[in-house]
């Protein structure tokens, strides 16, 4: 198999199969299926009220985010391309009683999946990575949105994924723009959540996109960056140097030059033309 994105979903798939289980709690399942509603601290400060919008998850993984969106006023389906998640997802919303629609599809599909319009995209945490080009996916987002919608983006800051911790030292190890064409290969055994299930699909295919990138590709697909800010957290521990801070976040440790691990942005949609 050669499709870098086929390879990705074989592993996602399996990732959900596992995920779904939550043995060790990573999900807080339990909580998803009683009346949790707390997103992750920096987008819970940012989002602002969304109740009564109509919003887009896109790459939604098994729609705990997308039920708290719901949870929190707005109406919102959520997109992805492993079938095994929005599976599971879509009987989690059973289960909570919540009122939630799932596509499976890819990113680039959205506009035929998923036309809208809607008022906000929504786009978080280990997202972009499994993404070959961005000037497809703000299109996309374009695309969907209404005028004056907005896409809201956390991910990964791109100055740290392209390091690895080596004998407790950060080192740059990645180029800063993975071409489209030849993407980081990557073998795990396991998933991220602790789990110790080892899958039969180990390998996947990433990214790494520049700052430029991202901004720019939102930038030419003509949406207007309304807002930007880098963090010093993550939701997980990317590398074993980190040490937990508040809010069910990752930090660097206090004895480390601080550096940004994660990025927030909002982008809106101003006129007709695109």
């Amino acid at each position: 198999m050669t499709d870098p994105i086929e390879i990705n979903r074989r592993n996602w798939d399996e990732r959900a199969a596992i995920h779904a289980r939550d043995t060790t709690g990573f999900y807080g399942l339990d909580r998803v299926r009683s009346d949790d509603d707390r997103l992750h601290s920096i987008e819970a400060a940012e989002l602002g009220d969304i109740s009564r919008k109509k919003v887009l998850h896109l790459q939604c993984h098994i729609g705990t985010d997308t039920l708290r969106l719901v949870r929190l006023g707005a109406s919102a389906i959520g997109l992805d391309f492993s079938a095994e998640a929005i599976r599971t997802a879509r009987r989690l919303a059973d289960e909570a009683g919540v009122k939630a629609d799932f596509v499976v599809g890819r990113v680039d599909d959205t506009p035929e999946l998923t036309p809208g319009p809607f008022d906000l995209v929504y786009v978080t945490w280990g997202a972009i990575c499994w993404l070959p080009d961005l000037t497809v996916w703000a299109r996309v987002i374009a695309k969907v949105l209404a005028p004056g919608g907005e896409l809201y983006c956390a991910d990964a800051h791109p100055s740290f994924v392209l390091m690895e911790e080596r004998e407790g030292r950060l080192e740059p190890t990645y180029d800063f723009q993975t071409p489209v064409d030849r993407p980081l290969e990557f073998t795990s055994e396991r998933t991220y959540t602790g789990d110790p299930t080892v899958m039969t699909h180990q390998s996947t295919r990433e990214w790494i996109h520049s700052m430029s990138a991202i901004l720019g590709a939102l930038i030419e697909a003509g949406l207007t960056i309304r807002m930007f800010h880098e963090h010093e957290v993550l939701p997980w521990r990317a590398l074993p140097m980190m040490v937990p801070s508040s809010d069910r976040r990752w930090r660097l440790p206090d004895a480390h030059p601080r550096l940004p691990l994660s990025f927030s942005l909002r982008a809106r949609k101003d006129h007709l033309g695109i």
